[in-house]
């Protein structure tokens, strides 16, 4: 924990555009701001394709795309690892994106993922996330007693301000917003993230 806090103390939301275009940026962006020692991440850790994604549990945009990330982690196994990084830009979504982060101290954070996507109109009301209705639907999978408690935990605190500090240095606007090696896709679309990591894939493995 000691060297999770050191790394911590170094260290709004618009639905995702659906179109079927889109684009890479022209310089990559620092790895710094991307794959931090905090981050929730997934995949191979010797993967050479690494995805990034900001992401905020109450928006729509992120829950659309959702499904589509994780597909592309299954058509590129051993070959592409995700990282997530948390931007609360929804009224009230600073709350479950504590309670997403105090589910990974039970080991339980992709799944916990999994369900606030599923049901996120059942904990939101017009955008704004209800916390007593989040941990409704949460009820049953967790230690509810001590994910209330970890949620406060000032680890968790800093963790959260260094997703928000990295977004503010790279001017991230709205969630989601992918890297793919750095890249940024400029324009949101399932089509578009998919060729962009299989075009990266296939430049890192050809």
């Amino acid at each position: 924990m000691n060297s999770i806090r050191r790394q911590l103390l170094l260290g709004t939301c618009a639905l995702a555009s659906l179109q079927a275009t889109g684009a890479l940026a022209q310089t990559p962006a620092s790895s710094l701001h991307l794959m931090r020692f905090h981050a929730p991440n997934t995949g191979a850790s010797d993967a050479r394709v690494n995805l990034v994604e900001f992401l905020d549990p109450a928006c729509e945009g992120c829950r659309a795309f959702h499904p589509v990330v994780k597909q592309i982690l299954a058509e590129h196994p051993g070959r592409v690892r995700l990282w997530i990084r948390h931007l609360a830009f929804h009224r009230g979504a600073d709350f479950v994106v504590r309670a997403m982060e105090a589910a990974r101290r039970q080991g339980r954070y992709w799944e916990t993922l999994d369900r606030l996507f599923a049901t996120q109109d059942e904990w939101t009301r017009r955008h704004t996330a209800v916390p007593e209705l989040v941990l409704k639907v949460l009820d049953g999978g967790l230690d509810l007693a001590k994910l209330q408690v970890d949620m406060a935990a000032p680890e968790i605190g800093r963790m959260l301000e260094l997703d928000k500090a990295d977004a503010t240095a790279l001017q991230i606007e709205r969630t989601p917003t992918f890297y793919v090696n750095g890249r940024m896709l400029q324009e949101n679309g399932f089509e578009p993230l998919r060729a962009m990591v299989r075009e990266e894939v296939r430049r890192q493995y050809r």
